[in-house]
């Protein structure tokens, strides 16, 4: 019954006060620009749920899975760099979004939740449905308001000003924000709309104009760094340095950074050893192989030879290389990362730019071009030979590195033992390919509707690689997939348990190893593909997965099942590790 709350022209008759205060807050949301929201059902959320699916300018989600709908929203904000709203009605709906918000604290991802919630007095009582939801993200948001119920002795002006505040310090520090919405009954329309003509009024222009209340102006930009610090890079650059590229989110302007990246380490002659998650992992002038590589006692003393480290993002993938990093007695070391967080687990960084990759080299004096100083393309050679090898039988090395080389439009790579595999393998390619991971808190749950969330806001197809666990945990979340608007392709490595654990030192005697840590499930997805109206293919063969995965491309929805054995990964990787060294 609320009007809806387009602009130009605000509603001045709305259901309820209640109504009235989620109308003006999505507004204002809309006016600071969100244009996503997603929705949980739920009762005291109905004001929230009501502005939202009548407002004419907001794109509405809907998933019954709390946990599932936060890592929507994750997956929506990160594909379109626009913060995205999540509703939810009051208890542990609002506990279920913890996994998602935690990951956009740590990823600087902008999430606005709305959370329906009791009023105060009827906290500790007995009341149905009511917990103490203040601050209940604790650390894990950048911002948290717990609005009082509305009431009309509070100006409109109060909420949209407190609305305001809250996303220009999500601006300021990229991350979430949890805005607790107390509503008293009614929370449904009832016969009569609220005239808030003369409670409006005050917001004079505002009602009928496109801008929000109050405009907090960002600082005037200033250079990432300073003439100041050229006589730093000139003795910087002038040795024999590495750069080592970690997470770099997939947008828009990637290409534009990565491509900046590529041409200093060329300038400079430096090696570049980047992460699968940097977009240029898979470029001709990047070590693909050097994970792998780092096996090579010849590559790994070619390597040590460089005098200092130039990172730019962080959250790396490769044990092998953060360890070298943290090992080995830099003379100097530089990160360069846009986000205000200290990506630095070993301590290790002297000098930390907060910066885009692209302002913080075109600020640079520009580089004459050097010779490499090192041979380490040749000596990868070795390893990419011994890659080919062992990748040519039907593995989960196998689909692994076939899958780096097909995959088109974006990459969703699940973690655990997954990501480092993808990390290993693949070759140079030449289309290009958005990868995306959630390795802020590198969590196993929520990848399903975290790749479904990325496909909302990309016109190609979309690929998901995760392990077995790992779908099992957000099975809930292949009920969105069959809403997908462009191909969206699901590969799971089926190898019935978390089969990471047979290269951690895990206890291996008696049942400690399988019981409580690898825990076989003996389960496969068929029937689940079948209960949620997907394409489904179990390919035996990598020329069998190259065409179901061809075909996947061309259709809907396709869940690809790879099933194999729980400790043939392990001894492959065992295998391909002496032949490395062996070469």
């Amino acid at each position: 019954m609320t009007a809806p709350a387009s602009m130009p022209g605000f509603a001045t008759h709305h259901a309820t006060f209640n109504h009235l205060w989620a109308a003006l807050m999505l507004e204002e949301l809309y006016r600071l620009g969100v244009r996503d929201v997603v929705l949980a059902p739920g009762s005291r959320s109905a004001p929230l749920t009501a502005a939202a699916s009548e407002h004419a300018g907001l794109n509405c989600h809907c998933h019954f899975d709390e946990r599932g709908l936060g890592f929507l929203a994750l997956g929506m904000a990160r594909g379109s760099h626009r913060p995205v709203v999540i509703i939810t009605t009051s208890g542990t709906a609002v506990a279920n979004l913890y996994p998602a918000i935690v990951e956009a604290k740590l990823t600087g991802v902008p999430l606005v939740v709305l959370s329906a919630d009791r009023p105060i007095e009827l906290l500790d009582n007995g009341s149905n449905q009511a917990i103490d939801q203040r601050d209940i993200f604790a650390r894990h948001t950048v911002e948290h308001r717990d609005l009082p119920p509305p009431a009309a002795e509070m100006q409109a002006a109060f909420l949209l000003s407190t609305i305001d505040h809250c996303v220009d310090r999500q601006r300021r520090t990229p991350g979430p924000i949890h805005i607790n919405c107390r509503y008293r009954e009614p929370l449904y329309p009832g016969r009569d709309l609220l005239d808030a003509t003369h409670y409006l009024a005050p917001l004079g222009r505002w009602q009928a104009g496109p801008a929000p209340w109050s405009d907090w102006q960002a600082p005037v930009e200033t250079p990432s760094h300073t003439s100041a610090c050229d006589s730093e890079w000139e003795v910087f650059s002038r040795k024999q340095g590495v750069i080592v590229v970690g997470n770099i989110e997939g947008s828009a302007h990637a290409p534009h950074q990565v491509a900046k990246i590529v041409e200093l380490s060329k300038q400079l002659g430096w090696p570049l050893l980047a992460d699968l998650q940097s977009q240029i992992h898979f470029d001709p002038q990047n070590l693909v192989y050097f994970d792998l590589a780092l096996h090579d006692p010849q590559f790994y003393e070619e390597l040590a030879q460089a005098e200092v480290l130039l990172q730019f993002g962080g959250r790396l993938i490769s044990k092998r290389l953060t360890g070298f990093i943290a090992q080995k007695p830099w003379q100097d070391t530089w990160l360069v990362d846009p986000l205000p967080h200290r990506l630095d687990p070993d301590y290790v960084i002297k000098r930390r730019w907060v910066s885009p990759p692209d302002a913080f080299i075109e600020a640079l004096p520009t580089p004459a071009e050097r010779p490499p100083w090192h041979r380490l393309d040749r000596l990868q050679r070795r390893t990419r030979q011994c890659v080919e090898a062992r990748c040519a039988a039907f593995s989960e090395l196998g689909v692994c590195h076939q899958l780096a080389q097909q995959a088109k439009g974006q990459l969703v790579v699940g973690n655990s033992l997954v990501a480092r595999l993808m990390n290993m393998l693949g070759t140079y390619r030449e289309m290009p390919l958005r990868v995306f991971t959630n390795r802020g808190a590198s969590g196993i749950d929520g990848l399903t509707a975290t790749a479904y969330g990325l496909s909302c806001t990309h016109p190609g197809p979309t690929t998901l690689v995760l392990g077995d666990t790992s779908a099992l945990h957000d099975l809930n979340s292949l009920a969105l997939l069959k809403q997908a608007a462009h191909p969206l392709v699901v590969v799971i490595l089926n190898n019935d348990g978390g089969s990471i654990f047979h290269m951690l030192p895990v206890p291996k005697e008696g049942e400690q190893l399988e019981r409580y840590f690898r825990q076989p499930h003996g389960l496969n997805f068929e029937h689940a593909a079948l209960m949620f109206g997907l394409a489904y293919a179990a390919p035996d063969s990598l020329d069998a997965f190259t065409a179901a995965y061809q075909q996947a491309l061309e259709v809907g929805v396709t869940l690809i099942e790879i099933s194999l054995p729980h400790q043939q990964v392990a001894d492959e990787l065992a295998a391909l590790g002496v032949a490395i060294r062996e070469a």
